[in-house]
């Protein structure tokens, strides 16, 4: 069953946006060589916690951390660690923001220090394909119209779509229906209506759009160890164009003004 949301929670998903975005700008400002993961999770619990929100995936299946935080091969669901950041590596940052009861998902891929010129194209086209997906999330269209656009795009620069990962809806819960595919056909799926909130997130590998699962039960990593990108934002269905609840604005902030 879909839960389409009124405009006041589709506001309150908005507040738990505007606190992630500004979350992941926090993080922004401490990614570079030399820094140890586990910086950036008590970086991420810390700001969450006094700005009034919640961490939404810590305690998620048992997963215990308030990010996930994925380098290089790594897909998502990487943990926080005492890995220390190299230059030139690329570094994945998923988190969501429960307030007031509502959800908010969002992921961002950093580069660290200067990153080659081909992560750093990996890492455009992922982002671009997302915003593909996002201008496909109409009303009375079908969630295979965002799939297709993203699947599109990326396959067109050579790269390959993530199978066995997908977007998904959100609201009270973090994962709801349906499921939103990085890959599909166009006109096929779920039609997009009025209040529908769902995370659209690509996730994209540089080679082989196969992955392997660790043994730790939650890392997925490329299965040729070639670097994967994520970006993500969670998006409302409105009369006229999709409504993006997710900000990347304080992120981009940082990231211009390095």
């Amino acid at each position: 069953m879909i839960h389409y949301k009124s405009d006041e929670e589709i506001q309150l998903i908005r507040n738990s946006g505007e606190v992630l975005g500004r979350t992941h700008a926090e993080l922004a400002k401490e990614i570079k060589p030399g820094v140890q993961t586990n910086l950036l999770e008590k970086i991420a619990n810390e700001y969450i916690k006094d700005h009034g929100g919640i961490p939404s995936f810590k305690g998620y299946n048992g997963f215990k951390y308030a990010l996930c935080i994925s380098v290089n091969e790594v897909v998502v669901h990487g943990f926080p660690s005492d890995y220390v950041l190299k230059e030139g590596d690329i570094i994945s940052i998923d988190c969501g923001v429960k307030m007031n009861n509502f959800h908010a998902d969002s992921a961002y891929t950093y580069p660290v220090g200067q990153i080659s010129l081909e992560k750093s194209n990996l890492l455009k086209t992922t982002n671009e394909s997302l915003y593909l997906g996002i201008e496909q999330a109409k009303l009375g269209g079908r969630v295979g119209d965002i799939s297709h656009a993203i699947q599109n795009y990326v396959e067109s620069h050579s790269y390959s779509v993530v199978r066995e990962l997908v977007g998904h809806g959100l609201g009270k819960n973090l994962h709801e229906k349906p499921e939103v595919p990085n890959y599909g056909r166009q006109g096929k799926g779920q039609v997009l209506q009025k209040g529908l909130v769902i995370a659209i997130e690509p996730m994209v590998n540089m080679g082989t759009k196969n992955v392997i699962q660790e043994k730790d039960g939650w890392t997925i990593r490329t299965a040729d160890k070639l670097p994967s990108a994520h970006f993500e934002h969670t998006i409302a269905i409105r009369e006229g164009k999709a409504d993006i609840l997710t900000t990347f604005k304080y992120i981009e902030e940082v990231l211009n003004n390095g």
